[in-house]
């Protein structure tokens, strides 16, 4: 049930709400990614930090369902493990959303919220970073597989182990194979800039 809970939270298209409320359909403009890069080139920084602080606050809200299900606080095996697992299907949920017809974002912002309910120092240390290499680069990207590089160590500085690290994984995995497109565009010397010169 947790996990169903994560998995629908994790649906809601922050990046296809915001937009629509504005009239625009996201899918039919620039990249098309309803993700925070393409609302940010599309829309500006209002709308793409609402969007931002909407699909990290899933993120972190499904890892607070797990924890709370399982009845313990997240340093209990338990509570850990299903904290981890509720914010994997959160992103699953926001990669492939049943309630936008499977067409969902990239889910690094999501990520990034479970990890700062999960291990919030670290998951700050790399929030902050993935905003960092983001402004510097200027490539989204770029700054997201260097997140998920670090992604299993910030999650391992934060306490979980066993179970929790195979979880931690799955939504690196999830991540890394929906940017399957841009590491291509990357290595093809193609990949959009977040602010097109």
């Amino acid at each position: 049930m947790p996990l169903a809970l994560a998995y629908l939270l994790g649906s809601i298209g922050f990046g296809v709400i915001v937009p629509r409320l504005r009239g625009i359909d996201i899918y039919r403009v620039g990249s098309g990614n309803p993700g925070v890069s393409n609302v940010y080139r599309s829309l500006g920084k209002g709308p793409a930090a609402l969007v931002l602080v909407g699909d990290a606050g899933k993120g972190a809200a499904a890892a607070a369902i797990g924890a709370l299900w399982a009845g313990a606080a997240t340093s209990t095996a338990t509570g850990e493990t299903l904290s981890v697992a509720c914010a994997f299907f959160a992103v699953a949920g926001h990669i492939l959303p049943i309630w936008h017809r499977f067409r969902g974002g990239r889910g690094v912002a999501t990520a990034l919220g479970g990890l700062l309910y999960l291990a919030w120092l670290p998951g700050l240390v790399l929030a902050l970073g993935w905003l960092a290499v983001t402004l510097f680069f200027k490539v989204a990207s770029i700054a997201s597989l260097a997140a998920m590089a670090l992604y299993l160590p910030a999650l391992a500085l934060g306490g979980a182990r066993g179970w929790s690290l195979a979880w931690g994984a799955g939504i690196v995995v999830l991540v890394v194979v929906r940017h399957l497109p841009n590491i291509r565009r990357l290595f093809a010397g193609s990949e959009r800039k977040v602010v097109e010169a």
